[in-house]
């Protein structure tokens, strides 16, 4: 199999670019929120589509990416707490994803089988032996408290 081959450092790397484009993702999809509140107003249910409800989502969008983007560096410096909350996002992607690759519209089915997919990627990189075991061996035994 090609993922038995790759070499640690290449794992960590990919993982890392994972956490990165995702953080990405969500920060331009907070600013994306925004735009579209300014220019069209706040639209929809009256139970969703109030201010408090668009701060709230802008607020919590951007802090995933944030959160993202602190978890790609915890990958490329082969840091041992990032593998946590990657997992977590992978499977709150994964939430959303899977219902949707059933969707009747062929874009969003596609980017729901495409972000399914390289979630799927990531946990199997994330917990593959060689990359668990250079994560406890790069841990200093200062940090293992």
């Amino acid at each position: 199999m090609v993922l038995s081959r790759l070499p640690v450092l290449i794992r960590l790397r990919i993982l890392g670019g994972l956490s990165a484009i995702q953080g990405v993702f969500f920060l331009v999809y907070a600013v994306l929120v925004v735009i579209g509140v300014a220019r069209l107003g706040i639209s929809g249910p009256s139970e969703v589509a109030n201010a408090p409800g668009v701060i709230l989502e802008v607020v919590i969008f951007l802090a995933f990416g944030l959160g993202m983007l602190a978890v790609s560096l915890g990958w490329f410096k082969s840091k041992r707490w990032a593998r946590a909350p990657f997992l977590l996002a992978q499977l709150l992607v994964l939430v959303v994803s899977i219902p949707v690759t059933g969707a009747t519209d062929s874009f969003q089915r596609t980017l729901a089988i495409l972000a399914t997919l390289t979630c799927g990627l990531g946990i199997i990189l994330a917990f593959t032996p060689r990359v668990t075991h250079h994560l406890l061996l790069s841990e200093s035994p200062s940090q293992s408290h």
